[in-house]
């Protein structure tokens, strides 16, 4: 086995990335529960919402009063696709903001009516604008593996992306894999390379389930070197703008793979099944994840 980190962090992305796809409005008051509990477990880092229109994602309608009401953690960090949402983070008083782009031209223009070199020129000045005030920004990569309208995207093609975000000032970087295609070599290959072209920026791996090789992918970014990893409690999730992207990987399922493997992530198993115990029965979804469905029997 090659050498793997003592510690990794977990971002917890459930009550934005991991609803946002969810049938029923969840109640605000609920998402505030659900959120602190999580914060309660151990999570450090959490995304809370999105500022999106609430007639593409009507599950973030409510994100003005999320943001109300942030959990006592480190990094609250918010998603918040362009202009207009970054104005209304600002105005809030948001320190942690997410801007998003698909490597995919296909995925881009679906999801935000853009290519994706539109929206990199688009979000550089913002960058710029948003480091000078001292925010912390977290760039999504979505598709950075496989895109559900092109198929295989080209390892070259996201490293060209994740470069240049980093040149525009860029702390962080989340590299997903948005419809859970990846292989554990492509995890290996893509995060490796990540390593040693952008030593000096946060590198984050965002995995979906979608045919049960989160895991497997997330054992490979160890290898590759990576300590950071977006997970949604219970399992939760899904792209509307990504046919057939299901749920994130479990974040209860990572932290007991992690834990069993002498590899601490400061977060309470017991009190995260709480958690998601709060947010279930709001749900149209049972939550399916192994650790989930173990601890109730």
């Amino acid at each position: 086995m090659l050498s793997l980190p003592k510690e990794v962090t977990i971002i917890e992305v459930g009550p934005r990335d991991g609803l946002q796809n969810e049938k029923n409005f969840v109640p605000t008051e609920t998402k505030l529960m659900f959120i602190n509990k999580l914060a309660g477990a151990g999570i450090k880092e959490m995304e809370l919402t999105s500022f999106v229109s609430p007639k593409w994602v009507p599950q973030m309608q409510d994100a003005t009063e999320i943001v109300a009401s942030p959990p006592d953690i480190p990094t609250n960090i918010v998603l918040a696709p362009n202009r207009k949402g970054i104005d209304r983070a600002l105005e809030l008083g948001c320190r942690s903001v997410a801007v998003f782009v698909g490597v995919s031209n296909s995925f881009n223009k679906k999801n935000i009516n853009k290519s994706t070199k539109e929206s990199l020129e688009e979000l550089k000045p913002i960058i710029t604008e948003l480091k000078k005030k001292d925010i912390f920004v977290r760039a999504c990569i979505s598709t950075a593996f496989y895109c559900p309208f092109e198929g295989k995207v080209a390892e070259s093609d996201t490293l060209r992306l994740c470069e240049e975000f980093v040149a525009a000032g860029v702390d962080e970087l989340s590299v997903a894999d948005t419809i859970g295609m990846a292989a554990p070599s492509e995890s290996f290959s893509l995060f490796s390379s990540l390593k040693e072209r952008l030593p000096n920026v946060l590198l984050t791996a965002h995995f979906h389930d979608t045919r049960k090789m989160a895991l497997a992918n997330i054992f490979a970014a160890l290898q590759a070197g990576i300590d950071r990893f977006d997970t949604s409690a219970g399992g939760l999730g899904g792209c509307p703008f990504a046919p057939g992207a299901t749920g994130n990987v479990a974040t209860e399922d990572v932290v007991y793979m992690l834990e069993r493997m002498g590899i601490s992530t400061g977060i309470d198993l017991t009190k995260l099944v709480e958690a998601i115990d709060t947010v279930s029965p709001a749900l149209s979804r049972k939550i399916e994840s192994g650790y989930y469905q173990l601890s109730k029997k």
